[in-house]
């Protein structure tokens, strides 16, 4: 039985040739660690790849933050130019500096001969600052009282129409304020 065992014919004979005898398992090991350092680096590639582009994802949002943040500063910036530029708040700061405006001009001509008649500049009266620019007037102490000028009869009559212009008083505005020193009203059932 062994001599018809190990022979093999046809086929199988031809498929056995093939096949290298002896252990085969020893000629994988090098292929199959291959592989799997080939797959082991492939992914460490990913992740460092990865990690980088979030690291500047991240970056990319702080820098818009940042450029969104300075274009809002830009505009403030040139709203406040724009403000400063414009030919009333020109004129404006020309009055309080004591400017004034220069009126009709006049011309020379090449041959030295004056075009118009020159004028002399004349003052306007100075312009009190807007009530926009000053600064907000300090508020007293809490408890302190604070003096309400009101106007006096003898002004009222010696000028009608200042009377006229006066916006009338809300009564409770007119009510006395209370010292430091009085006791504080109270309202009972509440």
């Amino acid at each position: 039985m062994t001599g018809p065992a190990k022979q093999l014919k046809g086929r199988a004979a031809r498929l056995a040739r093939m096949m290298p005898a002896g252990a085969t398992s020893a000629a994988r090991t090098p292929f199959v660690l291959l592989v799997v350092l080939l797959l082991g680096g492939g992914l460490i590639t990913l992740l460092l790849l990865n990690s980088s582009l979030n690291e500047g994802s991240f970056r990319l949002s702080e820098l818009k933050k940042q450029t969104t943040d300075l274009t809002d500063e830009q505009q403030a910036l040139q709203r406040d130019v724009d403000d400063h530029s414009a030919p009333d708040a020109l004129g404006r700061r020309a009055r309080e500096l004591g400017m004034v405006p220069g009126g009709n001009p006049a011309f020379l001509d090449p041959d030295g001969s004056v075009r118009g008649v020159p004028e002399r500049a004349e003052a306007l009266p100075p312009v009190r600052p807007s009530v926009l620019e000053q600064p907000p007037p300090a508020s007293p102490p809490p408890g302190s009282t604070v003096p309400v000028p009101l106007p006096s009869p003898a002004a009222s009559a010696a000028d009608p129409s200042a009377a006229a212009t006066e916006a009338p008083r809300d009564p409770a505005a007119s009510a006395p304020v209370p010292t430091p020193g009085d006791p504080a009203p109270t309202t009972s059932g509440r």
